[in-house]
Parts: structure tokens; sequence; C-alpha cells
């Protein structure tokens, strides 16, 4: 079969794939972002001898790692891309900058915004610019702008974009970021608060970004001035598990070495989910509820000899309480409920009920709000708090972030 056939009977299965996944969620897929995916040939930049099930499988494709064998640049899951562009509401006529460059997003961007609009892309490393306007070139996009630059500062003075999308993980939300967007535009940003992860998209209101959306997402880190790393801290032989914080200093949790090996209580809730429901709001409610919020991440072996219950490896919400640790357990099935999961805790040290105890109850209180969203606003740094919303305040280097509950009961 032709390369060209196969490709675009794959590309259209990935677009049904990413159409399903949406309306399940309650949502739709544009037609502009649509047409985009069914137009765009992925395979043209994930790698010179693409493999084609994998260019469209709807996944990640690393295109860098780092000598660790960290990803430094990746070809992002196109789900992921057709979200961000909704969530930036991207139409014809736009500018558009993208952060973080792979080559096909920006061609996705391209195809949405068509000829009366323009797509930059800005990479602050000259490895993955070239190969994007390698990419861009081949697929037939070589008027898409590619900069090589730290988007931490601003291209140019005075410039302006009606829609910016930070396609790297992002600690903070720079002046740059602001001081680019066009009035009525928006900023869709993957940003880390308290080591949890979500696209927000902000649209500019006077001096603060306000949240009109959010999504699950996750993303190569930001390198460069505005690059930040997190503290881990070793809960087990040879980092087998370990508690992870983004803010420093916010949590107490260096005498917690050797507390798996403490008595262990449960709590559980009688709050209960479907089963792949998410749980992401959850998680966000326990982090800027719990003063000893931390993560707690382990590898796979760890979770499958039972030294922690966890649900997954990448960061369980957890309460480090003193001397004693809680974290939130793999929800268990519930009884004659097939599909129906309840959400407890497990915790370790001299009060493990009083620790497992108090996770337990805000999950119950998450619950008896009304299993609320959030609403994220952004503020410059030193804004006084006479001037901030109501809400959990987390100071970043150049902003304040306060997260609220609006639709809590």
């Amino acid at each position: 079969m032709p390369l060209t056939v196969s490709a675009d009977e794959l590309r259209a299965a990935m677009v049904d794939g990413i159409a399903a996944r949406r309306e399940a969620l309650g949502l739709s897929l544009a037609a502009d972002v649509r047409r985009a995916l069914l137009t765009v040939p992925r395979h043209l930049f994930t790698g010179d001898d693409p493999d084609l099930e994998a260019a469209y499988a709807d996944k990640p494709i690393v295109t860098k790692r780092d000598e660790r064998g960290v990803s430094l640049s990746s070809v992002s899951a196109p789900w992921l891309q057709a979200m961000m562009i909704g969530q930036a509401a991207v139409e014809p006529g736009m500018r558009v900058l993208e952060i973080g460059s792979g080559g096909y997003n920006a061609a996705l961007l391209r195809e949405v915004v068509g000829d009366g609009g323009s797509v930059t892309t800005v990479d602050i490393d000259s490895e993955v610019t070239d190969r994007a306007s390698r990419c861009l070139a081949a697929a037939g996009y070589a008027d898409v702008e590619v900069v090589c630059a730290d988007a931490e500062f601003a291209l140019a003075p005075g410039r302006l974009f009606d829609a910016i999308l930070v396609t790297a993980g992002s600690w903070d939300v720079p002046p740059a970021w602001r001081s680019q967007l066009a009035a009525g535009g928006r900023l869709v940003v993957p940003l880390r608060t308290r080591g949890t992860t979500r696209t927000w998209g902000l649209e500019q209101r006077g001096d603060a970004l306000v949240s009109v959306n959010h999504q699950m997402s996750g993303f190569v880190p930001m390198q460069g001035a505005g690059a930040h790393r997190g503290v881990s801290v070793p809960l087990a032989d040879g980092d087998a598990v370990g508690l992870w914080q983004d803010e420093s200093a916010v949590t107490e949790v260096t005498g917690l070495a050797g507390v798996l090996g403490a008595p262990r209580a449960e709590a559980w809730t009688g709050v209960t989910i479907a089963a792949g429901a998410p749980v992401s709001d959850l998680d966000l409610w326990l982090a800027t509820r719990l003063p000893g919020f931390c993560l707690i991440t382990a590898k796979q072996e760890a979770i499958d000899d039972g030294t922690v219950d966890l649900p997954w490896q990448w960061g369980t919400p957890a309460l480090a309480d003193g001397p004693s640790l809680a974290y939130r357990a793999k929800p268990r099935p519930v009884g004659g409920a097939e599909g129906v999961y309840e959400f407890g805790a497990v915790g370790h040290g001299p009060d493990a009920a009083r620790a497992a105890g108090l996770l337990a109850g805000q999950i119950r209180v998450w619950d008896g709000s009304g299993r609320p969203s959030p609403r994220l606003t952004v503020l410059p740094a030193g804004t006084p708090n006479d001037d901030l919303p109501a809400g959990y305040v987390l100071d970043k280097r150049h902003a304040r972030l306060v997260i609220s509950w609006p639709s809590a009961r």
C-alpha cells in the first residue's frame, strides 16, 4: 500500500479516536481543529524513518533526551495538542506564539489560523529549532516563524499575540508572557502548583490572568531561566519510594526516613468514584487544604510488593504530619457495585491513624462540597494581600497564584 494512503488512513483513525475521547468527556472537537489533524502529516515530524503506526498512535514521541535519559523535547500526543488549541480558542486570522517547539503543533496551528494569521514557535535549544524548521519545510509549512531563544523573555518590544500556548512544563508565569498577550487573548500553560500539573487556559482581566478552563496534562520540563527543580526525599532504599515537593520548605519532610516501617493504619471514606473518572480536582483540593501536603512517588516494584498501596507511580497526594505520613490509597472496589471504587488513606508512623484520618477527612469535605472545580488567578509578584481574591495563595518568583473553589457548596 502506498505510503500516503496508509498514512491517511492511520491519521483518520487517530482523529476519530480523539473525537471519541473528547465526546466521552462531554466535549466536542472543533471543525477547524479536526481539519488540521486530518491535514498535517504527523509522521514527517516524528523521525527520519518514521514508524507510521507509532506516528499515529495518539501518544507522545520523544525526540531528544539528556545524558540521564530524561526527555528534553518531544512531539506531544495529538489529543493533548488538540485540547490546548481548543483551550486557547484559536481561530482563523489569529497571531499565535508557541513556546516549546516540536514542529507538529506549529503546523496544526498554522492550519487553524489560515493565511490571514501567523504562527511563531520558539525554543531555547538550537538543535530542536533546526529540526522543527526542517520538518515544517518538508511538510509544507515554511512560513511558520521558528525562533531560537529563551521564551522567559519577550521576543521583541511591543510584539503581541492573540494566543500563547506553552508546550513545556512551567513552574511560574513570567512577565513576558503577560506583556506579549493582546487584549482579549488567552495564555494556555501547563503550570505546576505544589507538584500537581494541569494546563490552564487564562484570560487577561486588568492586572490579573483568570482561568476559563483547565485540563490535566504532562510535558517535558521548562529549560533556561524558567527552569525549576523540585526536592525529592527518599523514604526507602534505592529510591524505591520518595516524597516530592515543588515548592521548597513548604512542608517539613526530612524526619520521615523509615516511616514506612512504622505502624500502619487505614481510613476509608465512603466516598466513591467510577472506574476511569478523573480525580485531578481532588488532588488539587488536597494540595490547597492540607498544610502538610506533598506527593509520594514509587517504583513499580514497591507497589507490587506492598511497600506502598498507591494507585500509580507518579505523584499521589500525601500528608506529612510531624513524624507520621499518610497518602491517598489505591481506591478499593465496592462490593456489589461493578466499576465503583472507594477512596481511602493509608497512614504510617506513631500517629498513623490521625494522619490517615486527616487526609480521609478532606476527601469527605471535597465530596460534601460538591466535588468543586478550581479557579486560578495569576497576579504579578508584589501584589498586596488586600488586592488578592479569596483563596489559597502560592507565591512564585514572578507571580502570585490564587487557587479558589467558586463552585464549592
